[in-house]
């Protein structure tokens, strides 16, 4: 393929990732607005945006082992078209339970965009090629989520947050610009149900206890009970099912679990900082639409760091740049909770400078990683099983900051959170001893032995 594909490719994909995750930039800027209109908290409306991430995170895999099996064209479409539906839904939600459950039908479908779009480059090209086309797609998709909030600010001042619900349907015109590149066909296997609920109920369980201290001891009881039940379950179906939905080729890939644990606390500090700054500034009197534009700066550097990333990944490989990414996430942190606690507009902005680069660099990262250590025939799923695993940080990061913020307040829950990217970077040092860049083929050698 020509390398003007490539770029018009991956920027249609980020465009299209961006907007997916305007999902949750957008609404962030409401949440002041959603709780007032519903007679919540700003902690009990981060619900609007934990489930959307939950959502978000567990069905990704699903939509990867979907790809293998039938090709992108299909799945994407019924994303993008439960995306669609879920906004409108949202936007003329009559109660908040209506909304929460709109929300997690919006997310459902939006996880579609980002392990297709992966595995839609991951095949398409190679090498070199391949990282910058990643970069990009990272760097389109934190840039036009970075405006989220602006444009949400912008929606809702003008228009109400039942607008800034219906903001994501703008994905659908995006598709027919991309119809030619979804190309492929899958295997036509069966898909593992039974193994994909499991992991959504051990999923679901984590961000409900996380979220419990904001919401009372029924939800802590109910996350905890999803998550003893959920997990040795997930664990066991694995065993007696190796080729379900969690492939135990995949599964016991060490590249593939320490990189997407290590790259899970990057997108935790993105969604913490999503619903943590919005809210300090508008206690303040901030409007939302001026919450919008401090974050201007972050968008304009996303667009620069695929230029960097995809170089970086390529020069020093993509566990040293997953290292980086995590260690500037934890600053970023640890800098929010500072600006939180200070109340100082310019800290607050710095930061999430500071978390767009950890996210535009690791998210790139991450695909290489996973894409350079898995077979051809798992690469879909592999991708799949590594975003749900990124983006339940996600879904932990919105759930830390919703759930502590109301305890012991936002700057506290930030440092709080902090903690995560550093156990991530433990989980990866044994990886990082060895590290080395990555390959110009299209996979790495396993790092694994074959499973029979």
């Amino acid at each position: 393929m020509p390398l003007d594909d490539s770029r018009r490719v991956s920027v249609l994909l980020g465009l299209l990732f961006g907007l997916a995750g305007m999902g949750s930039a957008s609404a962030a800027i409401a949440l002041p607005a959603i709780g007032a209109e519903f007679g919540t908290s700003v902690g009990g409306a981060t619900w609007v945006i934990s489930l959307y991430a939950l959502m978000l995170a567990v069905t990704t895999a699903v939509y990867g082992r979907v790809s293998d099996l039938v090709g992108v064209k299909l799945p994407l479409v019924i994303g993008i078209g439960l995306m669609t539906s879920g906004a409108l839904v949202a936007a003329f939600a009559p109660s908040f339970g209506v909304l929460l459950a709109a929300r997690l039908f919006q997310g459902a479908g939006a996880a579609a965009v980002p392990t297709l779009g992966v595995a839609i480059l991951s095949a398409r090209y190679d090498g070199a090629v391949r990282g910058l086309a990643l970069g990009r797609l990272a760097g389109v998709a934190a840039a036009v989520s970075c405006l989220g909030p602006l444009l949400g600010g912008l929606v809702e001042h003008a228009f109400g947050w039942r607008a800034v619900m219906a903001i994501p349907i703008l994905g659908v015109a995006v598709i027919p610009f991309l119809w030619r590149a979804l190309v492929g066909e899958g295997t036509g296997a069966s898909l593992d149900v039974l193994g994909a609920v499991l992991v959504a109920v051990t999923a679901a369980g984590l961000v409900l206890l996380v979220q419990s201290p904001s919401t009372g001891v029924v939800v802590a009881l109910v996350g905890l009970l999803l998550l003893v039940l959920g997990a040795p379950l997930a664990t066991l179906r694995v065993r007696r099912r190796p080729h379900g939905f969690l492939p135990l080729a995949v599964v016991r890939n060490p590249a593939v679990v320490r990189s997407a644990v290590a790259a899970a606390a990057v997108p935790a500090a993105w969604f913490g900082q999503l619903i943590a700054v919005p809210a300090v500034l508008v206690a303040e009197g901030w409007a939302p639409w001026q919450v919008g534009l401090l974050l201007v700066p972050s968008a304009v550097l996303a667009l620069a760091v695929p230029r960097v990333a995809g170089p970086l990944i390529s020069g020093i490989g993509p566990t040293a740049c997953l290292a980086i990414s995590g260690a500037v996430a934890s600053v970023a942190l640890l800098v929010a909770g500072v600006g939180a606690i200070l109340d100082v507009p310019a800290v607050l902005g710095g930061a999430v400078v500071l978390v767009t680069f950890a996210f535009g660099l690791g998210q790139p990262s991450l695909s290489a990683a996973v894409g350079d250590a898995v077979d051809a025939d798992v690469r879909g799923v592999a991708l799949g099983v590594a975003t749900l695993v990124f983006m339940t940080g996600g879904s932990v990061g919105s759930a830390v900051v919703g759930g502590l913020g109301d305890v012991i307040g936002i700057g506290p829950s930030l440092a709080v959170l902090a903690l995560l990217p550093l156990a991530g970077l433990l989980v990866l040092a044994p990886a990082l001893r060895g590290s080395r860049p990555a390959r110009s083929s299209r996979r790495a050698e396993p790092a694994y032995a074959e499973v029979e």
